[in-house]
């Protein structure tokens, strides 16, 4: 997604700020199933672009909270209806239950992946990850 300057991975912040606002980079790349460092970079450019604002609350000094603006409120209604346009047409031809086994089966791929790194890495074992890029 290339509208408004919102790449695909600050279109998946976007979508959780949307649902719950104020959120650490933690929660933020742990929701996204992203890496810290690719969050904090994402976020760094949606400053940039004024689509949040990064404070500490609660006084705690280290921990930076990212706070949509009017600006990034603003494009949900404009994202919003072209990511389901972009759904609808990935999905047509498939029928509601070729539409429902997909989903069921990717969700299922997602977890196996999810639960095999968190396995290796309880076991002391480096595995590429599946939430970023692969560490060298």
């Amino acid at each position: 997604m290339q509208t408004e300057n919102v790449t695909f991975g600050q279109w998946i912040f976007l979508r959780i700020l949307w649902q719950e606002d104020g959120l650490s980079q933690r929660e933020l790349s742990d929701r996204a199933h992203l890496t810290e460092p690719t969050a904090h970079t994402a976020l760094i450019r949606m400053e940039e672009l004024g689509y949040i604002v990064r404070r500490n609350v609660e006084g705690n000094k280290r921990r930076q909270h990212a706070f949509l603006t009017a600006k990034g409120q603003r494009l949900r209604d404009l994202l919003e209806p072209l990511a389901l346009e972009a759904n609808d047409m990935a999905l047509s031809g498939l029928s509601e239950n070729e539409q429902n086994v997909l989903r069921k089966a990717l969700t299922l791929m997602i977890r196996n992946l999810d639960e095999d790194e968190r396995n290796a890495a309880s076991r002391g074992i480096r595995v590429p990850p599946t939430k970023g890029t692969p560490a060298s």
